[in-house]
């Protein structure tokens, strides 16, 4: 069996099944929210469908109702900014269908306090809840409270500044610490691409999706390379490195790598076919679009 047929047929639907959570709404994208629910609702109903997640919007959306009513009854992932205080008043406020509660830890909350606050939250509703975990000394002790609350982690990888991506050694203590944890994950924000890579037009250094795969799967069976994958920059090298961890390996990589925000659902799928890792009409069906 050749590369692209063997990797169509094993290793295609474990690796992006439910990766790409549509953050069109976020930079760099800022797509107006009426142009991302419908776009959203086209990409539920495209071929690439099973590859993704929900609509991430701002808990200040759910003020425009009418603005999502595209989206039907496809599930949302909120985002709120206040932190654990927000929570209440964004579950008052949404009308759809809610998947996962996306929860920043405020610069002066530690983790005592962030240990009850999220209790509350979890009596409060049946969603995910998603913790973005702090890039300074709380990390370990934010961590260790998320499994047996039932919580996710959720990673700052990138943004509209440089200092916004986390360099490669502290993104791998990241990931080796979560998986010790047994804690699932996801990563938000400037994974623009499959493979590490430099913006040409900012000059960030930044990390790839696959990377980030082999480095999960890496410290899931004890490596001690995880900073040499997320550096990696041989797209061709990674690819194959994707294509013989098998279907296996895959799958439980990704039940600690759970998705990724994007502003684009076809681009990511796109540099995927291009690297020969899923099937081409997966990633250019009819009628999708962002």
């Amino acid at each position: 069996m050749d590369l692209g047929r063997r990797v169509a047929a094993v290793t295609a639907p474990a690796l992006v099944r439910g990766l790409l959570d549509d953050a069109a709404v976020f930079p760099p994208g800022l797509l107006p929210l009426p142009d991302a629910a419908r776009a959203h609702a086209r990409h539920r109903s495209a071929a690439h469908a099973d590859a993704v997640g929900p609509l991430v919007v701002p808990s200040s959306a759910l003020a425009e109702p009418e603005a999502l009513e595209p989206i039907g009854d496809a599930a949302l992932s909120v985002t709120v900014p206040a932190g654990p205080a927000g929570v209440a008043d964004a579950l008052a406020a949404t009308r759809f269908s809610l998947r996962a509660l996306e929860i920043p830890v405020p610069d002066e909350m530690t983790a005592d306090s962030l240990r009850s606050a999220l209790e509350r939250v979890r009596e409060a509703t049946d969603a995910e809840v998603f913790v973005e975990i702090p890039r300074d000394a709380r990390r370990a002790e934010v961590l260790a409270l998320l499994a047996p609350l039932g919580c996710r982690a959720k990673f700052r990888t990138g943004g509209v500044r440089a200092e916004l991506y986390p360099p490669v050694p502290e993104l791998a203590e990241a990931i080796e610490a979560v998986v010790r944890a047994g804690v699932p994950f996801k990563a938000t924000a400037g994974l623009h691409h499959a493979v590490r890579n430099t913006d040409p037009e900012t000059g960030f250094d930044q990390h790839g999706f696959l990377n980030i795969l082999l480095a999960v799967d890496s410290a899931l069976r004890g490596g001690t390379d995880l900073e040499r994958l997320l550096a990696d920059r041989d797209a061709a090298g990674i690819a194959e490195r994707v294509t013989c961890l098998g279907e296996q390996r895959v799958r439980a990589a990704r039940e600690r790598f759970a998705s990724f925000g994007t502003c684009s659902i076809t681009d990511p799928l796109t540099e995927l076919a291009g690297l020969g890792l899923i099937p081409d009409d997966l990633a250019h069906p009819q009628g999708a679009t962002a």
